[in-house]
């Protein structure tokens, strides 16, 4: 090679190396110097609340690269990614690249990360198309956004109404408590064997209903706290009285650490109370001990203690709810769910479970909403507003409409329940956290407990029938069908109509 040639070479090689470079530059994420720290807890929730009070709802996916970022930083560097060919690519079962593109996702974090995938990966879910992971670098939201195989990207852990700096309290100071209440005569009427049914069932016409059908060969799953050990009418006595050949099981998938990678669950019981009195209100046995009946009191029960109180903030609280909806789906019997929980803002994770046990043809029942000091702004909220769901509220007793004191309601409700007495304000008499005691209790939650028992009532008369059809007939039986309200939907149901 001459030296001339040799001379041209090296310059060619320099203007390579030289585009090589402005290339990567060129290519390379670039963060803003004023959005390198990240917001804290009360910036994020300021934002989160102007999109709130403009437009009643807030998704990550509408937020900057900036604000998902912070959040996840401020909630342990975690984060959700559901992902998929499109946006209903959710089960790994029919999914056939699922494999393929988790592996592509993953090689992004790792290459932006800069670490190896046990410190990266938490974990995998087995039915949805879904990942659990740590992310420290804002680089690596913006490169994962423009993924054309994301779903979502959410933070797991960010906790809106229960972070650290916050002095407001979760719904889990009226949704939680052991505490019970004598009856007063005027809220209950007493049948045999000693039966004590609750005042709100004959708004319904649930008694005479029952001379059609009491549940028999239907079985309801309850999403929520667990149930109490020390409620034998939810356990060992669940065949009282006229309340027989049926079962009842108790599951948990709550995980009660701040670890994100523990994975052992505390067990099925209830240590809130929520679920308790859920459980009897949809399927409590028609008992000779002097106490409340529930709706379906011939019904099966399979329970989750999914999470430690009715607000779902917390990655293993969210966590625990969608392993209980796929666990639900994925049983032949279980032909009803109900969850009298919630949050003011959408889970990925969870919708996806709902999506699940949906595909599976489960009728599914969620609570429209029960106010709070700081969340009685907000409309229905999730994930009773999803398409998949059946969003019901509580409402006074009378002949004209009005919510309860504190449900909430909006054009996403389906059905009403009268669980507030007009003068007395009491709401729905229920069994207790401990035997032979009783409570009241109140809210969308009750009303939703409510509405899954007459689902049960409904699809044991028709066992044949399909989801669609049961929720059909549920409408037609309404007081406000066909023309339905831009706030209580269907209204009250006559569950009499429903049955015959």
């Amino acid at each position: 090679m001459t030296q001339k040639t040799l001379k041209l070479s090296i310059v060619a090689l320099l203007i390579m190396a030289s585009c090589t470079k402005e290339d990567v530059i060129e290519d390379a994420i670039v963060i803003d110097s004023a959005q390198k720290n990240p917001l804290t807890t009360v910036e994020i929730k300021s934002k989160i609340n102007e999109a709130l009070n403009s437009k009643e709802s807030f998704n990550w996916k509408e937020s900057s690269d900036y604000l998902l970022w912070s959040a996840i930083v401020q909630g342990q560097n975690i984060a959700t990614i559901g992902f998929g060919i499109s946006e209903n690519d959710f089960d790994r079962s029919k999914s056939v690249n699922n494999k393929k593109i988790q592996n592509e996702l993953i090689d992004i974090i790792l290459k932006y990360e800069g670490k190896s995938l046990e410190k990266v990966l938490i974990s995998s879910d087995e039915y949805l198309n879904l990942i659990d992971v740590v992310i420290e670098k804002q680089e690596t939201i913006i490169a994962l956004r423009k993924n054309n195989y994301i779903r979502y990207l959410e933070p797991a852990d960010y906790r809106l109404l229960n972070d650290s700096n916050s002095t407001e309290k979760s719904e889990s100071s009226s949704g939680c408590g052991y505490e019970s209440e004598a009856l007063s005569s005027a809220d209950y009427t007493t049948v045999t064997p000693n039966a004590k049914v609750p005042w709100t069932f004959y708004q319904h016409n649930i008694p005479s209903a029952w001379n059609y059908s009491t549940g028999s060969g239907i079985t309801i799953g309850i999403v929520d706290t667990g149930v109490s050990p020390n409620q034998t009418l939810l356990g060992s006595s669940f065949n009282d009285g006229q309340s027989y050949g049926r079962t009842v099981q108790k599951y948990g998938t709550y995980v009660d650490s701040i670890w994100p990678w523990s994975t052992t669950t505390d067990g099925p019981n209830d240590q809130c109370g929520h679920g308790t009195s859920m459980a009897s209100v949809a399927a409590a046995p028609r008992n000779d001990n002097g106490v409340p009946v529930g709706v379906a009191y011939n019904a099966n029960l399979v329970t989750y203690r999914a999470a430690s109180n009715v607000v779902l903030e917390g990655y293993h609280e969210q966590n625990g709810v969608k392993n209980a909806f796929t666990a639900l789906g994925n049983r032949s019997d279980v032909k009803i769910i109900s969850m009298s929980m919630g949050h003011i803002l959408s889970v990925g994770k969870i919708e996806d479970g709902i999506k699940y046990a949906y595909s599976k043809g489960k009728l599914i029942f969620c609570a429209g909403g029960t106010s709070t000091s700081f969340t009685n702004f907000v409309g229905v909220i999730f994930p009773a507003w999803m398409a998949e769901t059946v969003a019901v509220t509580g409402v006074m007793e009378g002949t004209a409409y009005q919510k309860c004191d504190v449900c909430h309601t909006g054009s996403k409700i389906d059905f009403t329940v009268v669980m507030q007495r007009a003068s007395s304000g009491n709401k729905v008499p229920v069994n207790s956290y401990y035997d032979n005691q009783t409570d009241y209790v109140g809210g969308s939650s009750v009303a939703t407990a409510t509405s899954a028992g007459i689902a049960a009532l409904v699809w044991s008369k028709h066992p044949t029938w399909t989801r669609d059809q049961v929720l059909t007939k549920m409408r037609q039986s309404a007081n406000l069908y066909p023309n339905k309200n831009t706030e209580y939907g269907y209204g009250n149901i006559n569950v009499l109509l429903a049955v015959q």
